[in-house]
Parts: structure tokens; C-alpha cells; sequence
């Protein structure tokens, strides 16, 4: 590794105190705060989807304040426009010559970290504002363009579709989220808890644990953690399975209208190696694999009406196909 042992141990242990400072407020939610945290690493995107009132936007906020780098809300609206996100060029008076000029005044997405509140509550037009910062770290503004700070994160929040006023986000843009993570309803301890520690008269406090800077080397030190030719030849079939005019698995065949592309075993590699990182390895194994792989593939298959009609979803395909693809037998 190029990072000398010691920032690396230190940057583990900071990774490991991070979470436990987020769980100072958010009670439960394990699995989402695990992937939350990998996507982080891994230098991608995350978007969540659940019903209101499962602390998603606190999740964010939370790990925002455990991180000293700058942080943007933007609350998603039927009538938010893309100069809203980006900005917007004003006109200003130089008090000295009396001269006019138009003045870029930037908007919330330069930041570190951007919270894109209930986006799918906001139409295509002005989703779509997100997409070149996304994935370039750049946008564009009256024909100039003007670079993003780095580290850059959007972090969105999502309704389920099936709620009125929604706008399901194009397919282009949820590629370009990393993760798709599901929140599900607290277990009856967890609602308890949840209750006993929001109606208090004590608040927690979260205090920053890293930097921005820390947070790059985080990023370059996850692309060093090791995998094997064998696990990458087995992402690649995983991935390639997911094509019904590739794949062997019947499921897919009968429920899938189209299925992932490369990007999914990009991500699905980042993100194991990610979580291998978190748990302080240095390797990937076949268990990272699999438990990154719902995430990453959740939002990059498109089923078809039939499977819709019978409630399968795409987990339960990537479920199937975690059982039907045989990994390399060097890796069992």
C-alpha cells in the first residue's frame, strides 16, 4: 500500500469511531448505516428510499456533522428550478466606474456533501441539473465550466414511487448513483428506543471525527485493497447474468426487460472493497460480494410487467442469481 501503515491504521480506526458517533442518534438501521459508510469510502453516491419518518434525512445529517466538510441541504420541490441547485449570474453595479456585470452567484451543490431531500418530489428537468456534477464533479453555467471541491458526495432521500407526487428519477441518473439503499421500518426494540431517546429533555451531540482530506485518502486507500482474478471473472458473470439475452438464469429471462451495465461490476468491486476496508481487511472475500450486491444492482435492472403484476422485485433476482452463479472454486 502507498499510504504508510500507520495513517492507514489510524484511518481504519477513525472509520470504525465514525459510525459508532452516528449511532450516538440514529438507533438500529445496521445494514443501511453499513452501506452508507461504504459508499462514502468508495467515493460514490448514495440514494435512499423509504416511507417518511424513518430518520433517513437524520442518517445523513448525522454523518454530515461526524465529518468536518461542508454540507448543503436542498429540500426537493415541484417548483425547484436548476438554478436552484447550480446558480444563477446576477447583474451588479461596480460602485466606483458605475459599470454593470453579471456575476456567478454558485449555488448549493458546491459543497463536499449534498443532500438532495425527497428528489424524486421534483420533475425530470430539474433532477436532471445533478447529473454532470455527479459524475464529471463539474457543471456548467452560462457556457463555463467550473469545477467541484472534492471530496463530493450527493446523498439523496426518496419517497417510494407509489406515493402521490412523485417523479420516478430517470434511469441515467440512477446509474449514477453508487448504492440504492432500502430503509425498512424499525423491530418493536428499536421503535422503543427511538421513542424513549427523541422525547428526552437530552440531545446527543456529534462531534467530527474526520476531515475532508482524510476522507480522500480514505477514497484512494479502498482502490489498493486487493481482489482476485477469480472474484473479478465472478462479479463479471454476476453482472452479465443480469442481460436476459446473456444470461442462463430462467428467472431473468422470464422478469427482466433489461439489465445491467458495466458501471454495476465497477460499483459492485469498489463497494466490496470498500466494505472489506470497514472491517479492516485488506482483501475482498465472496461474503463482501454478496452482501454489496443487492445495493448496487437494485436500481440497474428494469423489470418487466409481468414481474411487476407477481411482486417480484430486483432483489429477489439478484437473490437468484447469487444462488445459480457458481463462484471460482479457489474462492469457496
Amino acid at each position: 500500500m502507498n499510504i504508510e501503515k500507520e495513517n492507514v491504521i489510524e484511518l481504519v480506526s477513525k472509520l470504525q469511531r465514525l459510525k459508532k458517533e452516528i449511532g450516538k442518534v440514529i438507533v438500529g438501521q445496521e445494514k443501511v448505516l453499513d452501506e452508507l459508510l461504504i459508499t462514502f469510502c468508495a467515493g460514490g453516491h448514495a440514494l435512499l428510499e423509504g416511507v417518511p419518518g424513518l430518520a433517513k434525512t437524520l442518517m445523513i445529517r448525522s454523518l454530515a456533522e461526524a465529518i468536518d466538510a461542508d454540507f448543503n441541504r436542498i429540500q426537493f420541490t415541484p417548483d425547484l428550478m436548476p438554478t436552484d441547485i447550480i446558480g444563477t449570474e446576477i447583474l451588479e453595479e461596480d460602485h466606483g466606474t458605475g459599470k454593470r456585470y453579471f456575476k456567478f452567484e454558485k449555488g448549493p451543490i458546491f459543497t463536499n456533501i449534498l443532500l438532495a431531500d425527497e428528489i424524486n418530489r421534483t420533475p425530470p428537468k430539474t433532477q436532471s441539473a445533478l447529473l454532470e456534477a455527479m459524475q464529471e464533479y463539474r457543471v456548467t453555467a452560462s457556457g463555463k465550466t467550473l469545477e467541484l471541491d472534492l471530496p463530493f458526495f450527493v446523498l439523496a432521500t426518496q419517497n417510494p414511487i407509489e406515493q402521490s407526487g412523485t417523479y420516478p428519477l430517470p434511469e441515467a441518473q440512477l446509474d449514477r448513483f453508487l448504492m440504492f439503499l432500502k430503509v425498512d421500518y424499525p423491530t418493536e426494540q428499536e421503535e422503543f428506543e427511538v421513542l424513549k431517546l427523541t422525547t428526552g429533555d437530552s440531545k446527543p451531540v456529534i462531534k467530527p471525527i474526520m476531515s475532508a482530506k482524510e476522507i480522500i485518502e480514505v477514497q484512494k486507500l479502498v482502490r489498493q485493497i486487493v481482489i482476485s482474478d477469480d472474484l473479478i471473472t465472478y462479479v463479471n458473470s454476476l453482472v452479465r447474468n443480469t442481460r436476459p439475452d446473456q444470461t442462463k438464469s430462467e428467472t431473468v429471462r422470464k422478469n427482466v426487460d433489461w439489465g445491467a451495465g458495466p458501471r454495476a461490476g465497477q460499483a459492485m468491486i469498489l463497494t466490496a472493497k470498500a466494505r472489506a476496508l470497514l472491517d479492516d481487511r485488506y482483501a475482498v472475500t465472496l461474503d463482501d460480494l454478496a452482501f454489496v450486491a443487492p445495493a448496487v444492482l437494485r436500481h440497474r435492472m428494469l423489470l418487466n410487467f409481468k414481474a411487476e403484476t407477481e411482486g417480484i422485485s430486483t432483489d429477489n433476482v439478484t437473490e437468484q442469481l447469487l444462488k445459480e452463479i457458481q463462484p471460482p472454486q479457489s474462492t469457496v
